[in-house]
């Protein structure tokens, strides 16, 4: 494939327009897993620019996988790029490029870049989750002003989304993997080399991915969590277990936090929205999977489709054979060692509610169509200036039936700084492990706080 000339632009339709919402429509649903939707709504069909059509092949293997468990270079590991978005040629890609890219090019034009390899819509849902979307037509709605989320039946909670807040808790509450346990480093690079270093141990529980789930979820609790800090050196063996409940309306995640000093057991105050995240600061709690929590303090808006090159298929980013220090490059993660595709994605807007609080005054997200996991955001202060840009690194874990997220970055345009997140390439046996049996809700309740610390 021959890299996109200019003139083929156009057919790009930077934003497709968002009609007046409704809620699905009998010709929508008997679509739905047709020929020309997949079971979760996206479109089956490729575009001339280069979206692959979707072929949906392989759920829980790939011709040559070495194994279910652990590091695996995946299906495309021999693929050379088509092409290389660089500051140079970067007008040539601007219709398939955020502004955040768009930024990074410019401000580190020695630095960053973006190698553009062939799109790829290979893997499918398990059927189960197909089975759960389509339920999630009867049964999911908003409540409490957009607050709750009911009716969950796992999978994909809204497949044909009628407005910004359904779009949202798509993100929020798609098909993740069940559970994920990994001791998981975290990096916060900045212009002069020096890092800040952050290391736990971590432990999460998604009760609608468990196969065989029916719905309703327990209490409402969309996942569970249990981290214990080991890096930095002041927060060494603090820990924090909790969850995050699909209705925010009498509050946001739940956390109990162990302290080594006073080995007791208290409720976190409220760590949510803008609440910086160590060791430097470089990210916010809900930066994480790029939005996560209460949606309560934005005004949300789902602008339609586009076409954009997003990090996909990163396998190698995880490679345990990989070094930090050759990951871990001033200003920019190596680019070497990325892999961006084209492809559809659902443009989320967020404005910021007069007389509420958040440092991030607009953001951008954009959602894979085909997973509605959110594979990059741009973020802009309270003055509309761009100032933070982010992306998840995912690669499909076979032995979950999902694409799971590996290493997440956060750049900070105004710091020149990034943060490198949930980096697992020197973790040896804390590597990732996927859809443990033994994990059960009752391993997430403060009393588990106060056994780790003890």
């Amino acid at each position: 494939m021959n890299p996109i000339k200019p003139g083929a632009m156009i057919a790009l339709l930077a934003l497709v327009a968002a009609p007046a919402w409704a809620a699905a429509t009998a010709a929508q649903i008997a679509e739905l897993g047709g020929p020309k939707l997949t079971c979760t709504g996206a479109e089956r069909a490729g575009s001339k620019s280069g979206v692959a059509p979707y072929s949906g092949k392989w759920l829980d293997g790939w011709p040559g996988m070495r194994s279910t468990e652990g590091y695996d270079p995946g299906p495309y590991a021999d693929e050379p790029p088509l092409y290389t978005v660089t500051a140079d040629n970067m007008a040539q890609y601007a219709a398939l490029l955020s502004e955040g890219q768009k930024a990074l090019l410019t401000k580190y034009p020695k630095h960053f870049r973006m190698p553009v390899y062939p799109s790829h819509r290979d893997f499918r849902f398990p059927d189960e989750a197909c089975a759960q979307t389509r339920a999630n037509l009867a049964s999911a709605t908003l409540k409490n002003e957009g607050l709750e989320l009911a009716g969950l039946k796992g999978g994909i909670p809204f497949a044909f989304p009628g407005n910004g807040l359904e779009a949202i808790w798509n993100l929020i509450a798609t098909r993740h993997v069940w559970n994920e346990t990994a001791t998981v480093d975290t990096a916060d690079v900045f212009p002069n080399g020096s890092i800040a270093w952050g290391k736990m141990k971590y432990l999460t529980l998604a009760p609608g991915a468990e196969p065989g789930f029916q719905g309703p979820l327990k209490d409402n609790i969309g996942a569970y969590f249990l981290s214990t800090m080991l890096l930095p050196a002041r927060d060494k063996g603090n820990i924090g277990v909790g969850y995050q409940p699909f209705n925010f309306k009498d509050g946001s995640t739940h956390v109990w936090a162990y302290n080594p000093g006073t080995r007791r057991v208290r409720q976190a105050p409220d760590i949510a929205f803008d609440y910086a995240i160590p060791p430097s600061g470089l990210r916010t709690v809900d930066d994480d999977h790029l939005f996560n929590g209460s949606p309560e303090r934005y005004s949300w808006k789902l602008v339609g489709k586009r076409e954009l090159l997003i990090p996909y298929h990163n396998f190698r980013v995880n490679d345990p054979a990989l070094k930090y220090k050759d990951l871990l490059t001033p200003y920019t993660l190596n680019p070497d060692y990325m892999r961006y595709e084209l492809h559809r994605v659902w443009v989320i807007e967020a404005t910021l509610k007069k007389g509420l609080r958040h440092i991030y005054g607009r953001r951008t997200i954009y959602a894979d169509e085909d997973s509605w996991l959110g594979h990059w955001a741009d973020n802009y202060d309270t003055r509309g200036q761009l100032w933070r840009t982010a992306y998840v690194n995912y690669r499909y874990a076979p032995n979950a039936q999902a694409f799971h997220r590996g290493v997440s970055v956060y750049h900070d345009l105004n710091a020149e700084a990034y943060e490198a997140g949930y980096l697992v390439n020197e973790a040896g046996k804390n590597w990732w492990r996927l859809n443990r049996s033994d994990l059960t809700p009752q391993m997430f309740n403060p009393n588990a706080a106060a056994r780790g610390g003890h």
